[in-house]
């Protein structure tokens, strides 16, 4: 198994977004995250030999970084015609043989139906923007239908609103770590090149 430095490495090669939406806070994951996100659901038995299901997929990168790690197969969900484009594209730099398949589709209405063990990993809207507020709950719904275990990242302080969802939905957040890195500036209306964004990552268990 590559070691999640290598990991990261091979992530590095994933092309980002041409023209990120705003209402779709399309910011692009860092390989460094994706890489520690992968390296600990993979160490957590939750990788290999399932289905892993990327919701909100992007340009591929949590999926990618799944597909490198020995699952039965990997599924990539985004609504974004272009971002899904871009993910195929990334599949062939990357160099995967592991089974994708790329789902246009609104990620928190889903058309799936996994058969066997099933991990989702995604990185979803924070809803940051006015209106749409809570994105994120929309898809652990998603998670807590499809899956039986979820890796899901979200904004600093959202420790009390993920274990109370996953509670009341039937899951359990059995791990959870802080991931701080930078972005680039992405937005015309960002005022700063460059963002410190600090992140918690959940692992949640869904028994119902």
């Amino acid at each position: 198994m590559a070691t999640k430095a290598e990991l990261e490495g091979q992530l590095t090669v994933v092309a980002g977004f041409e023209n990120p939406q705003v209402a779709l806070e399309q910011y692009p994951t860092p390989p460094e995250l994706a890489a520690h996100v992968v390296h600990v659901a993979d160490l957590n038995g939750d990788i290999e030999d399932r289905t892993v299901v990327d919701l909100g997929t992007g340009t591929g990168m949590l999926a990618l970084g799944a597909a490198l790690r020995g699952p039965k197969r990997v599924v990539g969900v985004e609504l974004d015609r272009d971002a899904l484009e871009t993910a195929r594209e990334n599949r062939p730099r990357v160099g995967t043989r592991t089974d994708i398949h790329w789902v246009q589709a609104d990620a928190t209405h889903a058309p799936l139906c996994p058969d066997g063990p099933t991990t989702v990993v995604m990185n979803p809207p924070f809803g940051a923007q006015q209106g749409h507020e809570h994105a994120d709950r929309a898809f652990l719904e998603t998670a807590a239908d499809v899956a039986d275990v979820s890796y899901s990242v979200h904004n600093a302080g959202s420790r009390e609103f993920v274990e109370a969802f996953a509670a009341d939905n039937g899951g359990e957040v059995t791990h959870a770590f802080r991931a701080t890195f930078e972005l680039d500036r992405q937005f015309d209306f960002h005022e700063a090149d460059r963002k410190e964004l600090e992140t918690e990552v959940y692992r949640i268990v869904w028994t119902d």
